[in-house]
């Protein structure tokens, strides 16, 4: 997974464009900013994008593309949303009906995409100071889990909080508070540390989305909002056609992670 490390995020892009990668994104075109993705007809959109705003957490917002376009114009240099992305799910009416390495086939011209902050963007700072990040060392996609912590509806959108997960030794939690709480828009600080059954999680051996990790003798599972929020309310409000992005499959930006928050916001 970290074959593509020393990539710029434009060639990374392109592989994924061709299919050669198909993988999660994680450790890829280091030092750049990742982000989760929702399409959905326009008609979905503001109830989205409110549904978003009232929960800027799981769900904070880098850019949003005019209807009828897929092509970036924030994050970056005109690329394509709908093939720069490793994988994708398909919804129909709140239900996954396919997955594909290319959503072109599924595209309409009255569609919204909304691309949103990842927090694989924090990982490298947490491993510069001496963090392993379980699913970067064990070469797997990011474990994520649903909660028992709802979201604040909004719209036709309501569902729980959808949170990843890193386990650590305990003596570095608080230092992993205090790094990512400097990326606001990509999900920040843990909301989360310890117990899993305390925000509903029951079997922290198997997530809800991606992969199980090992959590060693002595580290504390801790867990930040997760940009897979969307996929769980796109479940209840059954909107007519959503496309996002598979679970660890991210679009990368051409945003330095440390610059983000100054180019963005």
């Amino acid at each position: 997974m970290n074959n593509y490390h020393d990539l710029s995020p434009k060639e990374v892009r392109k592989l994924i464009r061709d299919e050669v990668i198909k993988v999660p994104t994680a450790g890829m075109a280091g030092g750049y900013a990742q982000a989760n993705l929702v399409i959905l007809p326009k008609e979905n959109a503001d109830d989205f994008k409110s549904f978003a705003e009232k929960n800027p957490k799981p769900c904070p917002i880098l850019e949003i593309t005019e209807p009828g376009s897929f092509i970036t114009k924030r994050v970056a240099d005109n690329a394509n949303i709908i093939t720069d992305i490793p994988k994708y799910f398909i919804y129909k009416d709140g239900v996954k009906v396919d997955e594909v390495y290319n959503a072109e086939k599924y595209w309409r011209d009255d569609m919204v995409c909304f691309l949103i902050g990842c927090s694989f963007s924090f990982e490298e700072a947490m491993i510069r100071q001496g963090i392993d990040v379980r699913h970067i060392s064990m070469g797997c996609n990011v474990p994520m889990y649903k909660t028992n912590i709802a979201a604040e509806p909004a719209g036709i959108f309501n569902g729980p909080f959808v949170v990843s997960m890193r386990p650590m030794k305990e003596e570095d939690v608080e230092k992993a508070y205090e790094i990512t709480g400097k990326f606001p828009h990509v999900h920040g600080a843990p909301i989360h540390a310890g117990n899993p059954e305390d925000i509903g999680i029951k079997d922290i051996n198997k997530p809800d989305y991606g992969d199980a990790v090992e959590i060693r003798e002595g580290e504390v599972p801790v867990f930040w909002a997760c940009g897979v929020t969307p996929q769980a309310a796109i479940e209840n409000a059954k909107p007519e056609i959503v496309i996002t992005h598979a679970p660890g499959h991210m679009f990368i930006t051409d945003i330095l992670n440390e610059e983000i928050e100054e180019k963005l916001f």
